[in-house]
């Protein structure tokens, strides 16, 4: 699988390395969002596009869920993973009137969080499934679940860097 947009292969990350990628692209976000005026990370370039603090919540919000899912995947045979709502959160969870500094620092939190669990997995651990609902309803591996991670991290980091550009 490879995403067309930033050019992530999924296949080209072994999972022995997730946890190390987890941990390296979280701090980013925090340089990042440091780097950047208040109104810079609050502001939508467009309607249609989040703002450089709600990527960061996002992100942070995804690596809480697939480090709850991949417990859940380890506990009962084929879960079927809840789809986490993106859009509805934006809103409900009011992600741009969020502290930047404190989403920062949740993201290295959940990454480091989910880094741990992925570490500890065996090789059979790796192959055990659940229903995943994005971006179609199916059948997929832990393994597949944590380079997805990796990918959404790593993507919406490509996402805020457009974001700040359109912002000056």
């Amino acid at each position: 699988m490879r995403c067309d947009e930033c050019s992530f292969v999924y296949d080209d990350l072994a999972v022995v390395d997730v946890a190390a990628t987890l941990r390296s692209v979280a701090p980013r976000y925090g340089a990042r969002i440091a780097g950047a005026s208040d109104v810079e990370v609050r502001t939508r370039p467009r309607a249609d596009v989040w703002s450089v603090l709600e990527y960061a919540c996002h992100v942070r919000d995804v690596l809480r869920i697939q480090r709850d899912r991949v417990a859940l995947a380890l506990t009962e045979e084929r879960p079927d993973f809840t789809p986490m709502g993106r859009e509805e959160r934006v809103v409900n969870d009011r992600y741009n009137e969020q502290n930047p500094g404190v989403v920062a620092d949740e993201i290295t939190e959940a990454a480091n969080t989910l880094a741990s669990a992925v570490e500890a997995l065996t090789p059979s651990q790796w192959e055990r499934t659940g229903i995943h609902h994005w971006p179609t309803t199916t059948e997929r591996t832990i393994a597949w679940l944590a380079r997805h991670t990796v990918h959404e991290c790593q993507h919406h980091l490509r996402d805020i860097e457009a974001v700040l550009e359109a912002n000056l």
